[in-house]
């Protein structure tokens, strides 16, 4: 039997051991499983109370199942849960009996969502918001992914593709029956008004959704510099927890640490780098580079020292399009006539690549990290724009957007020309919706989808 045909079953809750533990199954012969190892099938919907018994007749578990059977269930097949005690013992015993079933393998990666794909349950926006909601670490991603999974994209991008194909349809008919009676003559008019008004859609959508993938990816921010700077110790102050070895012998950090915050809903990925300078030992030489790179790639790079000498982030990364803050260090220390006394942001001015802007704190004792914090809330804000109530979470979104709404303006430029012309730019237009939702073309686009799933969705 084709793998597509067997019937699957996962853990579809959280890692034993726990309270209760849920059991998915989903194919044709989840009733058989109920039969076999509860007794019998209950009434659909319905929660009931088995004792779980595996083909020998010991008792597995004391637990509750219930039946869903196609097409109404999650994933358009019949759909048996195993609702038991979260032991891994309990759990071993109930996979081993759904094993012995004939044609029931453990279920891969995202086959359940996939199975819901495939039998029309949702659309691919649809099970990319579900993967989202999922890998959501923030209560803002979480509000995006949510909407993505309510249809946001999908409802629209189906209202989309329905108009086109109705407007291809005029086009068609007016090439095809030009010279029957009872086919208006002038077909062209409406089916382009209606060209137009989805080229102005789409690019309105793309327009109020730009860069808004960026909040499922989150935002980057290294803090570089040169060595026994402060830099993990401000790392550590942000994250509220020691997530860095401190000390103050120089080139103690040598590798990319990462910590994951959640800034206001925004996620933000804090990067502490290995200190910036020349040295000849191999090992720290290597966590220098690997800092260069890092801190290069970051969407904002806080550089840190102590002091207004040694290596500037110019001469670490060279030029390029990276927001820089010069974060001055250890202002506790400073003398009373140095400028480096006042917590709050110094000064602003142009400088590489983007506004270099300059502040002043004491990482160690706290000074003007609130107002570090607050500062970079704000650029988050803006980094993320509307992010959370865009349309578009995903560059594939917006490539095929963008591919659609070129494919109707050529349709418009090409009016006159030959309505063949004109019908075959509808049809791409048409078919690069039908990508976006999923139902054309897409099996490769389905592999990379699905296998970021975990198992049991």
């Amino acid at each position: 039997m084709h793998p597509r045909e067997q019937t699957i079953f996962a853990l579809s809750s959280g890692r034993p051991p726990s309270a209760i533990a849920v059991v998915r199954v989903s194919g044709a012969q989840a009733g058989a499983a109920l039969r076999t190892i509860a007794g019998a099938v209950p009434v659909a919907r319905t929660a009931k109370r088995a004792l779980l018994r595996d083909r020998l007749g010991e008792a597995i578990d004391d637990a509750v199942v219930l039946w869903f059977a196609a097409p109404a269930s999650a994933t358009g097949e019949d759909v048996a849960e195993f609702h038991v005690h979260g032991g891994r013992a309990v759990l071993n015993a109930l996979f081993a009996a759904l094993s012995s079933i004939d044609n029931m393998r453990a279920a891969e990666p995202g086959e359940f969502t996939r199975r819901a794909f495939e039998n029309g349950k949702i659309d691919l926006t649809e099970a990319e918001g579900l993967d989202d909601l999922i890998h959501a670490d923030t209560d803002r991603q979480r509000r995006q992914a949510l909407r993505q999974l309510q249809g946001l994209l999908g409802d629209r991008a189906r209202g989309w593709r329905k108009q086109l194909i109705d407007a291809s349809a005029l086009i068609e008919a007016g090439i095809d029956f030009a010279d029957e009676g009872d086919v208006p003559e002038d077909l062209l008019k409406p089916a382009m008004e209606r060209i137009a008004q989805l080229r102005r859609e789409i690019e309105e959508t793309l327009a109020a959704s730009a860069q808004s993938e960026r909040l499922r990816d989150g935002l980057t921010v290294a803090i570089a510099g040169p060595p026994n700077a402060g830099k993990s110790t401000l790392l550590n102050r942000l994250a509220h927890r020691e997530a860095a070895i401190v000390s103050p012998h120089a080139g103690t950090t040598r590798d990319i640490i990462e910590v994951h915050l959640d800034l206001d809903g925004y996620p933000v990925t804090l990067i502490d780098t290995a200190g910036i300078r020349e040295t000849d030992d191999p090992v720290e030489k290597e966590g220098v580079r690997r800092a260069r790179d890092r801190a290069a790639s970051a969407d904002l790079v806080l550089w840190l020292a102590d002091d207004d000498t040694g290596v500037s982030p110019s001469q670490m990364i060279g030029e390029g399009g990276t927001s820089f803050w010069r974060v001055r260090n250890k202002i506790d220390l400073a003398s009373p006539e140095s400028n480096g006394s006042n917590p709050r942001q110094l000064e602003a001015n142009q400088g590489q690549g983007a506004l270099l802007r300059q502040f002043g704190i004491s990482a160690s004792r706290g000074d003007g990290v609130d107002e570090l914090v607050a500062e970079l809330t704000a650029f988050a804000d803006n980094w993320f724009g509307q992010g959370e109530t865009a349309v578009i979470t995903r560059l594939r979104h917006r490539n095929i957007l963008q591919d659609a709404a070129a494919s109707l303006a050529k349709a418009e430029a090409v009016v006159g020309q030959g309505d063949e012309f004109l019908a075959e730019e509808v049809r791409i237009a048409v078919h690069s919706i039908g990508r976006l939702l999923g139902r054309v073309d897409v099996d490769d686009v389905l592999d990379s989808v699905f296998r970021d799933f975990c198992i049991g969705k």
